[in-house]
């Protein structure tokens, strides 16, 4: 256990500039790639499939959701989700209140790590966006955003001197951000259908997703 406070990380941040977000982009670019090599078989203790909002850890909301497309597509998104060549650890609760910054906001670390297991590391960045960031600024920005995540991520990797094929890794998360955005959609939608969260831009991608999988 570590004292973030006493370790330089004292800010916990409801805003965050654009330079921010590319911290906490790095941070988790830093993490994925660090854990690329070690799945398909998570470490001992960790969850298969990280994050707590997965087809499988939510029947209750799954049941309760009366979107009726979405419902009947969400174990295909599931299972895309999960038989994706290229797997990592996933935090599993990267919002922004779980990062911590530095006295100049230009530092970052995380913490609350207990939903840590397998899955693609774009789960995480969909749901660190959808945390932070207003609807019309993930539609204007959605591209360039993962554009710097990957652009961290390939510097990562080459720190790391991975075999792994990273335009294939890129065409491949980059597919996925719609599809990762969508099973968090389709959780918080039948958890708390007057989220705020469950905006236009959401939506829009949660329908074209579903349409993709009739």
């Amino acid at each position: 256990m570590e004292d973030l406070d006493a370790s330089g990380y004292p800010l916990r941040l409801d805003t965050v500039t654009a330079a921010q977000v590319d911290t906490c982009l790095q941070w988790l670019a830093e993490f994925h790639a660090t854990f690329l090599a070690e799945l398909p078989s998570p470490p001992l203790g960790l969850w298969e499939t990280g994050t707590y909002w997965h087809l499988d850890a939510r029947p209750d909301e799954l049941a309760a959701l009366d979107d009726t497309a979405l419902k009947a597509a969400a174990p295909a998104i599931d299972l895309t989700l999960r038989k994706a060549r290229y797997q990592t650890l996933v935090h599993g609760d990267a919002k922004l209140a779980n990062f911590c910054f530095s006295e100049n906001g230009n530092q970052v670390a995380a913490l609350d790590f207990q939903y840590v297991g397998g899955g693609c590391g774009i789960k995480d960045v969909a749901y660190f966006l959808g945390s932070c960031l207003d609807e019309k600024t993930i539609a204007k920005q959605q591209e360039d955003l993962l554009d710097t995540y990957f652009g961290f991520l390939t510097k990562s990797l080459t720190r790391h001197h991975s075999a792994i094929d990273l335009s294939a890794l890129i065409r491949e998360w980059r597919a996925l951000y719609p599809i990762a955005w969508t099973d968090f959609h389709r959780f918080l939608k039948g958890w708390c259908p007057t989220h705020w969260k469950l905006n236009q831009y959401s939506e829009q991608i949660m329908k074209e997703v579903v349409v993709s999988f009739q």
